[in-house]
């Protein structure tokens, strides 16, 4: 894949995978407008169509107070993004048979063995009784958010915190289920803690070190990580919460973030634009990107599906659920000029990534900011339709 310096350069390429130029200019130039209007403190942007990046910016800073310029290369907590990341670490071990995403969670974790779900009847008032479920908990249970869990485990009074994801976890084999597993949608970040430490389970190695081996570093993703170095940590954008008319350090999140000592698979993973373009671009490509193939485009093509039916999943509206990823299901969706069958992901910190296989194209969108609607944040909605909107033909 090519990636060309300079506007020219850039320009240029913009016209051979049929982009307007002059349109993909206008990205960068609104994000520095919300920048100038303080609602966030830097955004770094990167679209990329036909496998070949054609607009990659950063406007703003990466820490306002020290007035350190966005960088291309500046690390952020990508929160949700992580989602996708941890589906693509359980495909890798369907792709090598070492199990099914219909297998039951307790098969490889024996404390979800014997979980209740709360059924209620009406009588004389609700009555609510804690009993067996119609079946356990699947591994696609976990990735598609419907399988009951709530989207933590209550704290045990006087419990020692985990120090490591086998005691994150656990906890999640006493609660009781919200719903009958596969009949409702409910986000989990507990399921998919749960899901990597079945692959600590299955694959006999650290969660983190698992996801190094088989796609950061395949996949030249070099800035991706749960526990930055200290020259990576030089490089982490700052965190803030818009105060309507100004932004507001978030330190306490910005330091129990940077000083995380267990590799949180449902949100844990620092990284750059860059890093996941490289990600994103091997979904596109169906598993593989620069000639290595780490997912099968079996495994891609079921993570990019949705499973959920007329479920209403999250946090977009007309999407459904695929593994990791939400799947644009209707016209309610393509008002942001997704195609339908596209995935989308949003962060906590208004981090977010899309992979459109109709137009080919990818884009990545990197801020760190606590509040500001989510996944229809005024950013986000921008970058979307002005990153399809500079298409100009096939």
């Amino acid at each position: 894949m090519r990636i060309v310096c300079g506007l020219l350069g850039l320009a240029a390429l913009a016209a051979d995978v049929g982009m307007d130029a002059e349109r993909l200019n206008r990205i960068p130039a609104r994000m520095k407008e919300f920048v100038e209007a303080r609602k966030t403190a830097g955004v770094v942007t990167l679209v990329a169509r036909h496998g070949q990046i054609v607009s990659f910016e950063a406007v703003g800073f990466q820490d306002l107070e020290a007035k350190v310029p966005m960088k291309k290369d500046s690390i952020f907590r990508i929160a949700s993004l992580t989602k996708p990341v941890t589906c693509a670490g359980i495909m890798v071990l369907v792709d090598e048979g070492k199990l099914s995403v219909i297998d039951p969670v307790e098969k490889y974790l024996p404390e979800f063995k014997g979980q209740k779900v709360t059924r209620c009847g009406t009588g004389s008032g609700l009555e609510c009784s804690p009993v067996a479920p119609q079946r356990p908990i699947t591994i696609a249970d976990l990735m598609t958010h419907t399988s009951g869990l709530p989207a933590a485990a209550p704290p045990a009074p006087d419990a020692p915190a985990p120090t490591n994801l086998a005691g994150m976890v656990a906890p999640g084999g006493k609660v009781t289920l919200l719903f009958e597993p596969g009949t409702n949608w409910n986000y989990s970040n507990l399921g998919y803690a749960t899901l990597g430490r079945i692959i600590e389970v299955v694959s006999g190695m650290p969660y983190d070190a698992f996801l190094t081996e088989k796609l950061f570093l395949p996949l030249a993703m070099p800035d991706t990580t749960f526990f930055p170095n200290p020259a990576q940590k030089a490089r982490v954008a700052a965190l803030y919460t818009d105060r309507g008319t100004t932004l507001e350090r978030a330190a306490a999140v910005d330091k129990s973030t940077l000083e995380a000592k267990i590799p949180t698979p449902q949100g844990g993973l620092f990284s750059t634009a860059e890093d996941m373009f490289h990600f994103n671009q091997m979904v596109l490509n169906k598993g593989s990107l620069n000639g290595k193939r780490v997912l099968s485009a079996a495994a891609v093509e079921l993570m990019a599906t949705s499973l959920t039916g007329d479920m209403k999943t999250g946090f977009a509206p007309g999407v459904g659920h695929g593994f990791g990823y939400e799947v644009v299901r209707n016209g309610a969706a393509t008002v942001r000029y997704n195609s339908v069958g596209s995935v989308v992901k949003g962060g906590a910190y208004r981090t977010y990534e899309f992979v459109d296989f109709q137009k080919d194209l990818v884009g990545v969108l990197m801020m760190q900011r606590t509040n500001g609607n989510g996944d229809v944040s005024d950013e986000i909605n921008a970058f979307l339709t002005m990153a399809a909107g500079a298409i100009e033909s096939k």
